[in-house]
């Protein structure tokens, strides 16, 4: 069986991508596996860590930029699609799947074109552009949140969930205390702000260092900046005398969530589907500027059912974030009030049944060829 899986660009479109293919993996070693996607997106450092092979194409955004750049774009994905057709008749894959962002287009449309089976992955409660018109030409398309139905026909429709890695569900805490040097006891926060950090998020955290100085024995920080803020970042934790492990990327998720006891981050479909599997209080920092915002309306969600804090990025600031993060420090009770409620949320069982989906529609394809071929 081969597969390509398209998409990328951000951490929330990559990896669901990636939490299929190792599920396919598993299912079958013998299925062949190609991401394709830009060289500029998280895949493209990511993608072959994970063990897979990448083919890039030239795409770009065509979404709130200049009219030069839409130009620009409309010309990278005439070429794109170009080199999905060939790169598709020399593969021959046996379904395409788009995990979301500009970079799946093509793929898709080049699928659709061979008559190649198609899927598509919706992570976030409002569809962006590109996949609300691939999901007019997709054979299926499988939806984290049930609100998304109306951007998509309704009969493609699977409400399974976001799917997320298996083995983040496996990470180990021992293991994650010894990678990070971190010590045994203290009460670990995590703050990411996505796969390039959030610099609201940091000069927060920086913030909040100062109003939590008579904490400094009883907690620790393991934080992704992303590359700009990392050295600032890591020089604030020092200059407070604070026990951090600072780095401008984390590519062992499954120990980060293992150690963590509260999570800090923005509100991104695949995060909030990994922090509802492993079950950990969170304080959501919605990116204010994300499509129809997108964001706030995940973390609302979660929020009103008690499964995180939600702190708006106009008031985010180190007052405010120390004082959430003092009040779950010394409430457990409240922490574990959260943990339940944000495991009854996660869907574990997302990944296999996208799997199933996928496998599906490779196997009613196969049929309709042997129909074909056998009335001829």
């Amino acid at each position: 069986m081969r597969v390509v899986i398209a998409g990328g660009g951000t951490g929330g479109h990559l990896y669901p991508g990636l939490a299929l293919a190792e599920e396919l993996k598993a299912r079958s070693s013998r299925t062949e596996i190609v991401f394709m996607g830009t060289m500029h997106g998280i895949e493209a450092r990511v993608v072959p860590r994970e063990g897979y092979t990448i083919r890039f194409i030239p795409a770009e955004g065509f979404v709130g930029v200049s009219v030069v750049r839409k130009v620009r774009s409309l010309y990278r994905f005439s070429r794109a699609i170009r080199e999905s057709l060939s790169f598709m008749r020399e593969f021959r894959p046996d379904i395409v799947v788009g995990s979301g962002g500009y970079a799946s287009l093509a793929p898709l449309t080049a699928a659709w074109m061979l008559s190649i089976p198609t899927m598509l992955l919706e992570q976030n409660t409002v569809a962006g552009k590109a996949n609300r018109l691939l999901g007019y030409v997709v054979k299926s398309v499988c939806i984290t949140y049930q609100d998304s139905m109306a951007y998509f026909p309704r009969e493609k429709v699977h409400l399974t969930g976001n799917p997320v890695r298996e083995r983040i569900l496996r990470g180990s805490r021992p293991s994650a205390l010894r990678l990070f040097s971190l010590a045994d006891g203290p009460f670990t926060i995590f703050v990411f702000g996505g796969s390039s950090g959030a610099e609201s998020i940091n000069r927060a955290v920086m913030d909040a260092l100062q109003y939590l100085l008579d904490l400094k024995e009883e907690i620790q920080f393991l934080h992704q900046t992303g590359e700009k803020d990392f050295e600032v970042v890591r020089d604030a934790y020092r200059t407070y005398g604070y026990r951090a492990m600072v780095s401008p990327f984390i590519y062992q998720m499954p120990e980060a969530y293992a150690v963590a006891d509260l999570v800090v981050s923005r509100a991104g479909a695949t995060t909030l589907a990994e922090i509802t599997v492993t079950g950990k209080p969170s304080i959501l920092v919605p990116y204010p500027y994300a499509a129809a915002n997108h964001q706030e309306v995940n973390a609302g969600k979660l929020e009103r059912l008690g499964a995180a804090v939600m702190v708006r990025n106009a008031e985010l600031n180190g007052r405010r974030l120390s004082g959430e993060i003092r009040r779950l420090y010394n409430d457990p009770a409240l922490r574990e009030h959260m943990k339940t409620k944000a495991m009854g949320l996660g869907r574990p069982d997302a990944v296999k049944r996208i799997a199933d989906i996928a496998l599906s529609l490779i196997s009613l394809e196969r049929s309709r060829e042997e129909c074909l071929n056998g009335s001829e």
